[in-house]
């Protein structure tokens, strides 16, 4: 059996790319990439591989400048073509950098900006959670993080906004299926997440520990926690 496309993809991205956070951003984007295609009926591996290979060339050319010919993504779409992946491919990575002057035409091309800021911000927001679990994220969290100026701030809200507008679809439902993608994925993302039990067990212990007493004697810890879990729910 020949290796699929996300399988080549995620060995180029090794290749690339030894930061473990933009692999699992890549790995995020590429979660939701893979969801939106089989939403949509449409190839669900080449989906999958543009969204691995979309930031392959970050970590060695940035382009913090934003020139419109080198460093990302030019030079690993440079690379991809020379050996062999398929201009739908290159096209598509190329246009989810607003300054690479590349329009985005397809679906393909509108999903991948449409996930990109906002995977890893979902991500973001689960890590966050007591529980550090994705499964405790929904969509009005989301939304509640993204006014907070302070949380993930180098994450772009105006092409989060921008980019469900060019899908054509609702920001609410985007958010929705951002995060239906990322639960399927938790292990190699990292969003498994503790039980409850486990946080507020660490909780109460990091507190004994700073404080030298023992607070729950005193009905501290389950005053204190309750609280705290609720807050959180709300963030």
């Amino acid at each position: 059996m020949s290796e699929t496309l996300a399988a080549s993809a995620q060995a180029t991205l090794h290749d690339w790319v030894q930061s473990e956070s933009l692999r699992k951003h890549c790995y995020a984007v590429a979660d939701s990439m893979k969801h939106f295609a089989q939403l949509r009926g449409e190839d669900a591996d080449l989906w999958e591989a543009v969204g691995l290979l979309h930031d392959m060339d970050y970590e060695r050319h940035p382009n913090l400048e934003r020139s419109a010919t080198e460093g990302h993504p030019f030079v690993g779409v440079a690379w991809l073509r020379e050996n062999g992946w398929s201009e739908e491919v290159c096209r598509a990575i190329l246009s989810h950098a607003d300054y690479s002057g590349v329009s985005r035409e397809t679906h393909l091309e509108k999903t991948l900006y449409a996930v990109d800021e906002l995977s890893s911000f979902v991500v973001a927001v689960a890590l966050v959670r007591p529980t550090k679990s994705i499964h405790d994220v929904d969509v009005r969290a989301v939304k509640k993080k993204m006014q907070d100026k302070a949380f993930a701030r180098a994450v772009n809200r105006d092409d989060i906004i921008r980019g469900a507008e060019e899908l054509e679809m609702p920001l609410d439902d985007v958010i929705a299926q951002v995060i239906v993608a990322l639960q399927g994925e938790v292990e190699r993302l990292g969003l498994v997440g503790v039980s409850e039990g486990d946080w507020r067990y660490n909780f109460s212990a990091m507190i004994s520990s700073a404080s030298g007493v023992r607070m729950r004697a005193f009905g501290f810890f389950s005053a204190f926690a309750r609280p705290v879990r609720t807050c959180s729910a709300k963030l």
